[in-house]
């Protein structure tokens, strides 16, 4: 009998220890990454395509630990220049409209007062929370479907209300800290802010 509980305690798994070279590598491929996917989203209509590649890459980290090949993520970066024009698009608008909406109303144009800025405001957090949920979507099919992952991220959303809030509260943390840090620092930002979102993702659902 002891023999047998000996045998069973040696062939338990030892859990995997990462030391600082581990940490330190991961969080400069993070830092690596953010920096590509700002360069590759400074053509505006490339943004959706920089954005799901990018997406794709942290989420074939995050199941195995390995980043994909150069190739993978070129054609992945190819294929998604199409769809992630629209989905470009549609960011971009929507943006302007709330930031425009909320200008408005602080400047006294709009009438509606408080009770209208914490609507909009609350609009605000839900467009940001389902944008990032989005993202998440988007690099679990690959790269290249902002229509399914669209759909996807609703019905996230309805499922786990946490999670559109926990996206929006990752998404302003970045933003917050691209205002205070230097300038140049901002693009490292975009690597962090998506694997975020694919771990709070990962967690809540």
């Amino acid at each position: 009998m002891n023999r047998i509980e000996g045998m069973a305690h040696i062939e338990e798994p030892v859990p995997v220890r990462r030391n600082w070279q581990d940490t330190f590598r991961n969080a400069s491929d993070l830092a690596l990454l953010g920096i590509l996917t700002t360069v590759g989203s400074l053509g505006v209509v490339t943004a959706g395509a920089a954005v799901a590649t990018a997406s794709a890459a942290v989420h074939d980290w995050a199941a195995d630990v390995s980043w994909p090949r150069f190739r993978v993520t070129l054609h992945r970066f190819a294929r998604g220049l199409l769809p992630g024009i629209p989905a470009t698009l549609v960011a971009l608008v929507a943006s302007a409209l709330l930031t425009l909406n909320l200008s408005a109303i602080a400047r006294g144009v709009v009438p509606g007062g408080a009770p209208l800025a914490a609507a909009t405001i609350l609009l605000i957090v839900a467009a940001l929370g389902y944008a990032g949920i989005t993202v998440v979507e988007v690099g679990r099919s690959g790269g290249t479907g902002w229509r399914a992952a669209a759909r996807a991220a609703a019905q996230t959303a309805q499922r786990r209300p946490l999670a559109v809030l926990a996206c929006a509260g990752v998404i302003g943390l970045v933003i917050a800290l691209a205002l205070m840090i230097i300038p140049v620092l901002v693009p490292v930002l975009a690597g962090y802010a998506i694997f975020a979102l694919h771990m709070v993702i990962h967690r809540l659902t």
